[in-house]
């Protein structure tokens, strides 16, 4: 297998889809690997024909985490460095922020640094056999692709706390239960789902909706009053693009009626 197949990537219209490809040691993640997924979310990035990405992997595993016998071989390949944002990490692309939505479909494993690349995502699509977990906690691995800092963020100091000081595995239905979990799917249906749910999202007016989730983004990391100017900076260039007034239109024209989301639009009076 050469470098460029240990990540595949494909299209589904408006969908890229990344998978790791790495199903004989559970899609762990050495060094090279890493590099490829950050070059593959830089170039999803650019193309303005993709509108949203689901993040995978293959052979029944979303990712048992950085390749440790790479790691005790001295892997040379892996990154680091302190960098900051839009900088290569160690799994590869958990430092970019993306003006674009990801979507990760987990199945099997998603443990340790895969556990990570899982919280990089924007939300998550999980298998009900699926297994999230600290497990490099009992090898002296730290977390350092932002674990500590989206875990809490996303499920609470507690519940975080819980699972970055035991490193106890957390199934399916409990990712659901305390918010890891965006949508609970049928073992072997995770990418499927998700690749259905990133056509629902690409399907939304684009500049409103990338407008919002950076605002959502941002506001961590800003004092209130900044993060209210910020949020009216996005959304005045929303509504100065002209997306806001056509919206306005289609509604005025029936579109959407009684909160219809497809084209099925219920045409009762």
């Amino acid at each position: 297998m050469n470098q460029a197949e240990t990540v595949l990537i494909a299209r589904d219209g408006p969908v890229t889809i990344v998978s790791i490809n790495r199903p004989h040691c559970r899609n762990a993640v050495d060094g090279a690997t890493a590099k490829r997924l950050f070059e593959a979310f830089l170039a999803f990035e650019a193309d303005d024909s993709s509108l949203v990405a689901v993040l995978t992997g293959a052979g029944g595993h979303f990712c048992a985490g950085a390749d440790l016998k790479a790691v005790a071989a001295g892997d040379q390949d892996r990154s680091y460095d302190l960098g900051g944002h839009d900088t290569i990490a160690p799994m590869g692309p958990t430092r970019l922020r993306l003006s674009k939505p990801v979507i990760a479909a987990v199945e099997g494993f998603a443990v340790a640094g895969g556990f990570e690349l899982a919280l990089w995502a924007d939300m998550r699509v999980v298998a009900d056999n699926a297994t999230f977990g600290v497990f490099c906690r009992r090898f002296g691995v730290p977390l350092i692709d932002l674990g500590t800092i989206r875990l809490p963020r996303l499920i609470g100091q507690s519940h975080a706390m819980d699972l970055i000081l035991t490193g106890r595995p957390v199934g399916g239905q409990e990712a659901y239960r305390i918010g890891l979990a965006n949508r609970l799917v049928q073992r072997g249906q995770a990418a499927a789902q998700a690749i259905m749910l990133a056509k629902e999202i690409a399907a939304f007016p684009q500049a409103c909706l990338r407008a919002d989730r950076m605002s959502a983004l941002r506001q961590w990391e800003l004092p209130e009053e900044d993060a209210i100017a910020a949020e009216m900076r996005g959304g005045l260039a929303v509504i100065e693009s002209g997306e806001t007034q056509d919206g306005a239109a289609r509604f005025v024209a029936g579109d959407g009626r009684h909160g219809a989301f497809s084209g099925d639009e219920d045409t009762e009076d």
